[in-house]
């Protein structure tokens, strides 16, 4: 019965959360096995799962810390990899080519959301879909 009521999105965080210019982390769901970052540029958003294409680790070095210094890039912290904030492209490092998982989100009154299944692990039986 579970699967004919949709669930609701997961809300992250309200967006004035993330620092203009910044980026934020966010843990994986229940069942999860990526968490999911937030970047922000004004009002412009673009929501990843936190899973570089090379080796499937975090991207961030610390909390937060996914982008580079001057924040024009979003960078591995364990490879070097840099990758286009719009888009999310590998422009740099060992998987130049691939591309992050963009995550499809909407803002309500403020406030980040995600499907509930964002970063979370498929079920048995399915196919997997990207973020």
């Amino acid at each position: 019965m579970d699967r004919l009521i949709p669930a609701p999105p997961r809300a992250l965080c309200r967006v004035v959360e993330i620092p203009d210019g910044g980026a934020k982390g966010f843990p994986p769901p229940d069942r999860g096995y990526a968490g999911l970052f937030a970047v922000r540029r004004g009002a412009a958003l673009v929501v990843y799962v936190n899973s570089c294409p090379h080796l499937g680790v975090s991207l961030e070095w610390t909390a937060d810390r996914f982008l580079s210094a001057d924040g024009t890039e979003i960078v591995c912290g364990t490879h070097g990899a840099t990758f286009r904030i719009a888009d999310g492209h590998c422009v740099a490092g060992p998987c130049q080519g691939e591309a992050l998982t963009p995550v499809p989100f909407t803002v309500n009154d403020g406030v980040l959301l995600v499907a509930p299944e964002a970063g979370r692990y498929p079920d048995e039986g399915t196919e997997r879909k990207p973020g």
